[in-house]
């Protein structure tokens, strides 16, 4: 028998000997928890959070993953509620509310990343540039118009004029919505999309009437509240979404 011959048996011996056996299966992994946590200081410890993304809406609330940064995001929030407080803003109710929940928090915070890992990323955080937490549609191979909610307020009233809002842009009004209230802005400045003449004509149309699409919100202050245009575009351009409820600079009051 030649040596090709020889070859040719003992390989298709081989390939009939190993017909019949089973592929091993690789051992199971082990499961990856994890805590996720809600604006509102809400604490969600996961057992198994190996296929969940960064923001993830659980029991109805929108949560995120903690890291250092996102507790640096959260401890900057408590600044301004403090400050809100102190203001006589805030009431002493809800201030030891939150204050007992983010105490629990830092503590957990601690145990996962270390105190000093948690200080190295407080030293240098920045909030202006940190993405709050959002719900955001998971990319398509063709771009698709974001899904409409039937978004209504306030919901008990039937307005001339209605403008759709889409569930992205409440759940970004919804990451600000604490810090904007603290400092003195009403629900319906924040949410109302009904309005006495066509958006986004007068003054009747909330914030998430603005924000659809890749509008960001930036900073909050009392009188406005910072509207970016295409912030990963390399050229973003920043309006402001002014509070007509509280004196602008360019308000004169008139005495009778």
């Amino acid at each position: 028998m030649s040596l090709l011959k020889t070859m040719i048996k003992h390989t298709a011996g081989g390939q009939d000997a190993s017909a019949g056996c089973e592929v091993p299966l690789l051992p199971p992994q082990p499961p990856q928890p994890a805590i996720y946590v809600s604006t509102g200081l809400d604490v969600h410890e996961i057992e198994d959070a190996r296929d969940w993304p960064e923001d993830m809406e659980i029991d109805g609330t929108l949560c995120r993953r903690l890291s250092p940064e996102y507790f640096a995001w959260l401890r900057s929030r408590m600044v301004t509620a403090q400050a809100a407080h102190k203001a006589g803003k805030l009431p002493e109710d809800a201030w030891n509310t939150l204050r007992q929940r983010f105490n629990a928090l830092q503590e957990l915070a601690i145990r996962e990343f270390g105190k000093e890992s948690l200080q190295e990323v407080l030293q240098s955080f920045s909030p202006k540039n940190y993405r709050p937490p959002a719900l955001r549609p998971e990319p398509q191979e063709k771009p698709v118009e974001a899904p409409r909610k039937d978004w209504i307020y306030p919901g008990n009233q039937a307005w001339k004029c209605k403008q759709p809002v889409t569930s992205q842009a409440v759940a970004k009004v919804d990451a600000i919505r604490e810090e904007a209230m603290a400092k003195g802005w009403s629900e319906a400045r924040l949410y109302q999309n009904q309005g006495r003449f066509r958006f986004p004509c007068g003054e009747d149309y909330g914030l998430v009437c603005f924000v659809d699409g890749d509008q960001e919100i930036g900073e909050v202050t009392e009188r406005s509240i910072e509207i970016i245009h295409g912030p990963k575009s390399g050229r973003p351009s920043t309006l402001r979404f002014y509070n007509p409820d509280v004196p602008q600079p360019w308000m004169k009051k008139v005495e009778d």
